[in-house]
């Protein structure tokens, strides 16, 4: 196997681990898809290739330094509770609500596809991945990357989270699609306490970054 194809391979493992990953994009792809099925969960996950494309750039551009400083996490981690929150709160209202005839229409797949948008670019787990990435290409067999070398790797990244993006919503779909009332509404219960969680640990993160311990 030729190191770039090598390179491409490790790449493209990386990224099913990290899309893999149970977060709040995961959280959403199954909200959305409860009422709207497939074509809405899709979205989410679609509108996550943004914020992930973005925060590879960064990483893989050599800017580990600057992803690593608390002035970047700071702002990033106070927008991503804050958003988190919102969600939790219209979870747990939307469960309170009968699904409307217009779940799966092109407006709703919009929302879903800005939704997870926002949601891969103010996570900051995505900055300490990038950061922690961008400068172990020795890790990976790589002692001087090349922009070849980067390109390879960020083509691996984004095919995988491609391919992820259709098993992630048709399994969703498939498994929390059209399974009546109940199963709906404590399915939005489950994610509104998930994303509750969610912002809350991200919450928790930003005050270690500005009051550390000790």
């Amino acid at each position: 196997m030729t190191p770039l194809l090598s390179l491409f391979g490790m790449a493209f493992l990386l990224g099913l681990v990290f899309n893999a990953a149970p977060g709040a994009v995961f959280a959403e792809t199954i909200r959305r898809g409860v009422d709207g099925g497939y074509r809405p969960a899709l979205a989410v996950q679609v509108g996550s290739l943004v914020g992930d494309a973005a925060w590879a750039v960064l990483g893989l551009a050599g800017i580990g330094i600057l992803l690593q400083a608390g002035m970047l996490k700071i702002p990033v981690g106070i927008g991503g509770a804050g958003y988190l929150a919102w969600l939790a709160w219209d979870s747990w209202r939307e469960s309170m609500t009968p699904p409307t005839p217009d779940a799966a229409d092109a407006p709703a797949a919009g929302n879903a596809l800005r939704s997870g948008a926002i949601l891969a670019l103010s996570n900051p787990q995505n900055v300490a991945y990038w950061a922690a990435l961008g400068s172990a290409f020795g890790a990976l067999g790589v002692s001087d990357p090349g922009r070849l070398d980067y390109a390879v790797f960020f083509a691996g990244f984004m095919a995988s989270s491609v391919l992820w993006c259709f098993v992630c919503a048709g399994a969703v779909s498939w498994l929390f699609g059209g399974r009546g009332e109940v199963w709906r509404v404590w399915t939005y219960r489950l994610c509104a306490l998930a994303f509750a969680w969610l912002a809350a640990g991200t919450a928790c993160e930003v005050l270690q970054i500005i009051w550390p311990a000790g």
